[in-house]
């Protein structure tokens, strides 16, 4: 296949040619050669294909099939019960609701839930992605009717182990990403079971599947996916300094970086003295990050890791984060500028489910930094178009180090109908006219 009429992101005039899934040429004006395919963009730009950096992909399959009762749709405990009740049990039986706040309704526990829904199994996932509420009737399907509240933390394995496995539709989570011009995506979920990677596996193999996928799991010999990191998810409640330097040293000593998830200051405190002790490696990696201060900047770029943030949420979330956070603590959220400037090497992840799956949002986010009511937080960490576009154009296994349009690489790319001066002012999907995976093109229609 050979592309023609387009733009580098830079400006100029380029042209690309693929040879099964490599780049094999690349240069100002490229001559077709008989029998090929050609794609002529008319002006448009090329780019290396967006990887989504921090995604959940099962997750995000299984929101589809889900009710969203989270703000601002969902803003009130009347609509709450209004949306509940209007929902249809799943195959499985169960009416299935994620995308919860407590600002909705506070606190949610099984008898609130049974006040609203008694007959129906019912568990509603937090928008943190950290807690299950369930009714009554789900606590017996689960076989946990004895729980006293229902409120069920870090326990998606067990719910999964007590309920009926459901077919992963992985095509149609796929086929939105290639609409964004997504061509690969890290699975963020830890500790995957070999069952679920099966699942990507097959999915990948099966062609349902389009995007490359590197996992933050442990390499289990699926040879369609690609492993990196491993992730570990770092609780307030349980943190164990002792517990996660050995756990860091153990993974390092068996030649794989490390990926913690850190949203809170104490988190981030823990991680980086568990890196001290233990020693920082190439590869190792900051999920989130979503609270900074200041003084923390320096201990990032000394340990070389890289932060994987989602700026999406200033937009998603910002007029929650502006009610509930003390003014004095918002510069520490969700940086971006601040890092790179110090030397502290950022890529971007959507968090799909809990963010937005389109990336092209979250590039905006961190160019604005405006909330959904257009007030601006932390606006001193805005970053040029330019650099929201890259946070989502790094190598899978080192995030900030960005993908080139050169001989030999992956022929992964996204196609995009408009000139860059264009595509950098308005950064949305919009512009995407098609996505370039492994060498197969699939157009937007």
């Amino acid at each position: 296949m050979l592309i023609i009429g387009a733009k580098a992101i830079t400006g100029e005039t380029v042209s690309v040619r693929t040879e099964r899934d490599a780049i094999r040429d690349v240069g100002g004006y490229l001559e077709a050669r008989s029998g090929e395919d050609v794609v002529d963009l008319a002006g448009g730009t090329v780019i290396p294909g967006l990887h989504d950096h921090h995604v959940h992909l099962r997750a995000a399959a299984a929101a589809a099939a889900s009710v969203s009762v989270g703000p601002p749709a969902v803003a009130d405990a009347d609509a709450l019960r209004r949306v509940l009740r209007a929902a249809e049990p799943r195959p499985d039986g169960w009416i299935r609701a994620v995308g919860y706040h407590d600002s909705v309704a506070g606190d949610l526990d099984r008898q609130y839930l049974d006040d609203v829904i008694s007959t129906v199994p019912l568990r509603v996932q937090h928008r943190s992605g950290a807690m299950w509420i369930v009714n009554s009737a789900g606590l017996v399907a689960l076989g946990r009717s004895d729980h006293p509240t229902g409120r069920l933390y870090r326990e998606d394995a067990e719910i999964a182990a007590s309920t009926v496995s459901e077919p992963i539709d992985f095509a149609s989570v796929s086929a939105r990403l290639t609409a964004y011009g997504v061509a690969g995506v890290t699975e963020a979920t830890p500790d995957l079971t070999a069952t679920e990677l099966d699942s990507f596996d097959v999915a990948v193999r099966s062609g349902r599947l389009r995007q490359r996928v590197l996992v933050l799991s442990q390499d289990a010999g699926h040879g369609s996916l690609d492993f990196g990191p491993i992730k570990r998810i770092l609780d307030d409640d349980t943190l164990d300094l002792d517990a996660l330097t050995a756990w860091i040293a153990h993974c390092h000593g068996d030649g794989v970086a490390v990926a913690m998830h850190c949203v809170t200051v104490v988190q981030l405190v823990v991680a980086v003295a568990a890196l001290r002790t233990a020693g920082s490696v190439v590869g190792d990696r900051i999920e989130h990050a979503a609270m900074v201060p200041e003084e923390m900047i320096d201990d990032l770029v000394d340990l070389g890791v890289t932060v994987v943030t989602q700026p999406n949420f200033v937009a998603e979330r910002g007029e929650q984060y502006l009610q509930d956070i003390p003014a004095t603590d918002l510069p520490q959220l969700w940086r971006l500028a601040s890092l790179q400037r110090a030397g502290v090497a950022v890529a971007g992840g959507t968090d799909a489910p809990f963010g937005d799956l389109d990336p092209w949002a979250c590039m905006r986010a961190a160019r604005d930094r405006l909330c959904a009511s257009g007030a601006e937080l932390s606006p001193s960490e805005r970053v040029s178009a330019h650099t929201a576009l890259g946070l989502f154009l790094g190598e899978p296994l080192a995030p900030a180090r960005p993908r080139v349009l050169a001989p030999g690489a992956r022929a992964d790319l996204t196609l995009l109908s408009e000139p860059p001066a264009v595509v950098l002012g308005e950064l949305t999907a919009e512009a995407v006219a098609g996505t370039v995976i492994g060498g197969v093109l699939y157009p937007n229609d």
